[in-house]
C-alpha cells in the first residue's frame, strides 16, 4: 500500500496531512485505488473508476479547500459529473452521460476533494437494498452475506471497508441513514434546502430527497456540510444560513435537551428485539448525560402514510421513464428496467392527476400535523431501521411472484388500479425494514443515524435523531457528545482494510 496508515484517518485527518506536506494528494489517490482493487471484488461497492480524471485534477492544481487531496466517491445517481456515465443503476441509462456537473459536484471540487469513482445503487434508488440487475449486489463489509442497505449502499460499503473516509449519498426515504445504520457509519439527511440540488436535474421525488454523505466520524459529516451547504441562484428551496459553522457547533455543549423517544414500531408491525435493547441503552446514556427524556407514541398512521408515499413514488418513477427520449434518445421498454421498477411505473401511469394531488395533499397534511406534534421536544429518538442488515437476495422475487406481477403490468389502467393494494403489499418489506426514516423526508426535517448499537451477531444498527427544520446544529452538538460517550471509531468491519 502507498500509505498504509490511511485507514486510521478520517477525511479531515487526511486533509491535514496534505496541508502539512506529510503526504501528497497523488499518494492518497494511489492508496485509495489500491484499496479499491484489494477489497472491491468482494463487496462490489465501486462500479466505475475515474482515475484519469482524478489524476488530471491533481496535476492541474487542486483548490485550497478544507478537504484538499482527500479521495472521494460519488453515488451513481443524481450527483452528475460532466463527461462520465451516470446510469442510475439501470440498463435504460447505461449510455447516458451528463453534459454538466450538478451544483453539489462543483462544491465538492471547490472543497478540494478528489473524485475518482462512482458507487453502486439500486435502480433509480427506489429500494433499501443495493442489488441492481445491472451491476449485481453490493455486500456489507460487516458480513458479506448481508446487504449494506440502499440506496446509498455502494457508498456506505466503500466507507465501511475504508476505501474512502466519506462518500457522497442521497436520501429520499432513508437512503443515507439506512446504509449508515447497516454499515456502522454516521449518516445525516439534512433539512430540505440545506444542500443544493440540481440545476441539471429536477427536484425529483417531490423534494423529499436530501443530498449529503456517509462518513465514519461526526466531524467529517459536519465539515462536509459546511463545505457544501447553502443556496445558489437556481435553488428552488432555500433555508437561512446556519448561525455558525457546524464544525464549531460540535465544540459547544448541547445543554439539557428535551428528548422524545419511542418504542413504537413505526411502519413495521412489531419492534425488533435488538431495537428494544438499543433504545433502552441509548435512553439510559442520554439520561445519564443530564437530558430530559420523554417517552412518546408516534402519530404515524401506517396505512395512510404508505399509501400516499407509494402513490407519489410510483408517479415519480413513471415520470423518470418518460425522460428516456430526452436522455437516451428512445422510449423506455419493459425490458429496459427491472420488473419491480416497471410495476411502479405502470402504477404511476395509471393514476390520475387528481390521485397524485390527493396523495400529495395527504402527505402535506401529515407533515403539518407531525411538525406541530414534534415541536414540543428538541430531538426525537427512534431506531434507524426495523431489522438488522438483511441477507443478500431478501427481496428477490420467486417465479410465481414474478409471473403475477407481469400479469398486473399487462392490465389496462383501471384494472391495474384495482390491484393497487396488492402491489403495495408486495412492497411491504421495504417499509418494514425502514419504518422510521421516511417521515423526515416528507416533513423536511434534518435526521441523523448514529452507530450506537451492535447485535449479538456483531451487526451494526443505528439510532435515529431528528430535529426541527433547519436545526442541524442541535444534532451535531448532541452527536458529538454521544460520539465521545459511546465511541464507535475503533470498530472495524471484519472485511474492511485496516
Amino acid at each position: 500500500m502507498a500509505f498504509a496508515e490511511y485507514g486510521r484517518y478520517d477525511a479531515l485527518g487526511l486533509a491535514e496531512l496534505v496541508r502539512t506536506g506529510e503526504v501528497s494528494p497523488a499518494e492518497l489517490l494511489d492508496e485509495a485505488l489500491a484499496r479499491t482493487a484489494a477489497v472491491n471484488p468482494r463487496i462490489n461497492a465501486v462500479i466505475h473508476l475515474m482515475e484519469g480524471r482524478a489524476r488530471d485534477d491533481i496535476a492541474a492544481g487542486l483548490p485550497v479547500g478544507p478537504f484538499r487531496g482527500v479521495p472521494f466517491l460519488i453515488k451513481d445517481l443524481m450527483t452528475a459529473y460532466a463527461g462520465e456515465p451516470m446510469r442510475y443503476g439501470s440498463r435504460l441509462f447505461r449510455d447516458f452521460v451528463p453534459p454538466a456537473d450538478e451544483e453539489l459536484t462543483r462544491r465538492y471540487r471547490r472543497a478540494g476533494l478528489v473524485m475518482f469513482g462512482k458507487t453502486n445503487t439500486p435502480e433509480f434508488g427506489v429500494t433499501n437494498v443495493t442489488e441492481p440487475e445491472l451491476y449485481g449486489p453490493t455486500r456489507n463489509p460487516w458480513d458479506l452475506e448481508r446487504t449494506p442497505g440502499g440506496s446509498s449502499g455502494g457508498s456506505a460499503a466503500a466507507v465501511a471497508a475504508r476505501i474512502v473516509p466519506a462518500a457522497n449519498a442521497n436520501d429520499g426515504g432513508g437512503s443515507i441513514r439506512t446504509p449508515a445504520s447497516n454499515c456502522g457509519l454516521v449518516g445525516l439527511k439534512p433539512s430540505r434546502g440545506r444542500n443544493p440540488t440540481g440545476p441539471q436535474a429536477p427536484d425529483v421525488w417531490w423534494g423529499y430527497i436530501g443530498e449529503h454523505v456517509v462518513s465514519r466520524t461526526v466531524r467529517d459529516t459536519a465539515a462536509l456540510l459546511d463545505a457544501t451547504q447553502g443556496s445558489y441562484p437556481q435553488q428552488l428551496m432555500r433555508l437561512p444560513p446556519p448561525e455558525r459553522p457546524y464544525l464549531e457547533e460540535m465544540q459547544r455543549e448541547p445543554g439539557r435537551l428535551r428528548i422524545a423517544y419511542s418504542r413504537d414500531p413505526g411502519l413495521a408491525p412489531t419492534l425488533h428485539p435488538e431495537n428494544r435493547i438499543a433504545i433502552e441503552a441509548t435512553v439510559a446514556r442520554l439520561a445519564g448525560l443530564g437530558h430530559e427524556l420523554v417517552e412518546v407514541k408516534l402519530p404515524l398512521p401506517p396505512e395512510t402514510f404508505v399509501s400516499g408515499y407509494a402513490a407519489l413514488v410510483s408517479a415519480d418513477v413513471a415520470a423518470t421513464l418518460r425522460m428516456a427520449p430526452q436522455l437516451v434518445g428512445r422510449e423506455a421498454r419493459s425490458d429496459d428496467v427491472e420488473l419491480a421498477t416497471w410495476v411502479l411505473a405502470r402504477m404511476g401511469e395509471a393514476q390520475s392527476a387528481a390521485d397524485v394531488a390527493t396523495a400529495l395533499w395527504t402527505m402535506q397534511s401529515f407533515a403539518r400535523q407531525w411538525l406541530e406534534w414534534s415541536s414540543a421536544c428538541d430531538v426525537l429518538v427512534t431506531p434507524t431501521v426495523g431489522v438488522p442488515p438483511l441477507p443478500i437476495g431478501a427481496y428477490q422475487l420467486g417465479a410465481m411472484q414474478r409471473q403475477a406481477l407481469k400479469l398486473v403490468t399487462a392490465l389496462p389502467a383501471g384494472a391495474l388500479l384495482s390491484q393497487r393494494d396488492k402491489v403495495i403489499e408486495a412492497f411491504a418489506p421495504v417499509f418494514e425494514a425502514s419504518p422510521y426514516t421516511m417521515v423526515a423526508n416528507v416533513t423536511g426535517q434534518p435526521s441523523m443515524s448514529l452507530p450506537l448499537h451492535w447485535t449479538g451477531a456483531g451487526l451494526p444498527m443505528g439510532m435515529l435523531f431528528t430535529a426541527a427544520i433547519g436545526d442541524e446544529a442541535v444534532l451535531f452538538r448532541l452527536a458529538a457528545q454521544l460520539e465521545q460517550e459511546m465511541p464507535w471509531r475503533d470498530r472495524i468491519a471484519p472485511h474492511a482494510l485496516p
